[in-house]
């Protein structure tokens, strides 16, 4: 058998490289592990300078930074100038920082790993091999008018020129199969991580815990369902959200007015001592085309921890078994108020239930995909990025 071909890659992530680790932190970390010549330039969300002024904040950091100590990662997030209304070409400059940086790190021929369609003219211009990774679908998400056509324009494009797409859910597979070929490359969960015993995190009130871990965000959270679950185990009981607050700040408040305590993110290395002092993991998600279209990781964090779980019927929640307990809405508070009736369990990790895919085992399979695309170069199409 022919070696693989060697490249580096560069990631186009939804998501910045931050403390709160997600499908494209794991599998970057697996993938430089089990290539040790691989370099991974990791691109985050672009810096909206217009945005940031207009909130009164002074725009974050964006230049090119080392991660960790290997010496071959790197996390840049390229700066949106103007609004898209005021400048159209914008992205295009986004397109030409990635392609600066990406020289000066010396990555000629690199795989593109587009997580973002937003770097589609990337795919397009440059002729490198690309893996279209999709993992939400933001299609089915709430958008204004303008925003929701440049989704579609952008997958739609991106879905065309891409070497090879890889989804991470059986409904994705179903809606992007239909234009062409894809590869289910669903998440994994680092057990050995969420197993490790730990100590009661200081911030967590005293008295019993239902705990939500994961972002907080409208269209996901079900957030009267929350405001009902926190009344109805009050006061023996408080329900804690940990993870990045996206939600309006009518939604906060409502929580918060509920008795919940909002506790913002939390770095990943923490993030088991939360799961295992919980008395009670839930999953008040609401249920629509969206959240069908998720593979949601906590759902094998909460499996591995061993902890009693209440989710509402959501695609990768409603098939499972104990301690899986789903409950539709109307019914959700009074399950969970059932299972904080039963003798409490000591903290720390319960029986593991199965055998869960594994981060690495995950990323064997995606890079796999990637060899495959970077075996099939192609020449640019010679698009212009004007400015």
């Amino acid at each position: 058998m022919a070696p693989p071909v060697q490249f580096d890659i560069i990631c186009c992530s939804l998501e910045p490289w931050d403390e709160v680790w997600r499908r494209n932190q794991h599998l970057t970390a697996e993938l430089l592990r089990l290539r040790p010549t691989m370099r991974v330039l990791f691109v985050e969300p672009p810096i909206d300078l217009a945005w940031s002024l207009r909130q009164g904040r002074w725009p974050a950091a964006s230049g090119l930074r080392s991660i960790g100590d290997s010496g071959r990662l790197w996390a840049r997030a390229p700066r949106k100038w103007l609004p898209r209304r005021i400048w159209p070409n914008g992205d295009r400059s986004l397109v030409r920082q990635v392609m600066a940086t990406s020289n000066r790190l010396g990555l000629d021929r690199p795989l593109l790993w587009i997580n973002d369609s937003l770097y589609a003219p990337l795919a397009e211009s440059t002729g490198w091999p690309s893996v279209y990774d999709v993992t939400d679908d933001w299609l089915l998400g709430a958008g204004g008018e303008r925003e929701m056509e440049r989704l579609r324009d952008n997958d739609a494009r991106i879905l065309r020129v891409a070497t090879e797409v890889v989804v991470c859910s059986p409904a994705l597979e179903d809606s992007r199969g239909r234009e062409r070929s894809v590869h289910l490359v669903s998440n994994g969960v680092d057990v050995d991580h969420l197993r490790a015993p730990t100590v009661r995190p200081t911030d967590l009130p005293a008295g019993r815990i239902v705990l939500y871990q994961g972002t907080l965000v409208d269209g996901r959270l079900d957030v009267d369902l929350c405001v009902a679950t926190a009344r109805r185990v009050a006061p023996d009981a408080t329900l804690v959200l940990v993870g990045p607050n996206s939600l309006t700040r009518p939604s906060s408040q409502s929580l918060i007015g509920a008795g919940a305590l909002v506790l913002g993110s939390r770095p990943y290395d923490d993030l088991p001592a939360y799961l295992q002092h919980a008395d009670v993991l839930v999953v008040p998600h609401r249920v629509n085309s969206f959240t069908e279209s998720l593979d949601p990781i906590k759902a094998r964090e909460f499996l591995s921890v061993g902890r009693p779980v209440v989710a509402t019927p959501v695609a990768g929640f409603r098939d499972l078994d104990p301690p899986i307990a789903v409950a539709a809405a109307a019914a959700f508070p009074e399950v969970v108020a059932a299972v904080l009736a039963r003798p409490p369990l000591s903290p720390g990790p319960g029986e593991l239930v199965g055998e869960p895919a594994t981060w690495a085992a995950q990323a064997a399979r995606f890079l796999a995909v990637l060899d495959a695309a970077a075996s099939r170069r192609s020449a640019p199409s010679g698009e212009e990025l004007r400015s």
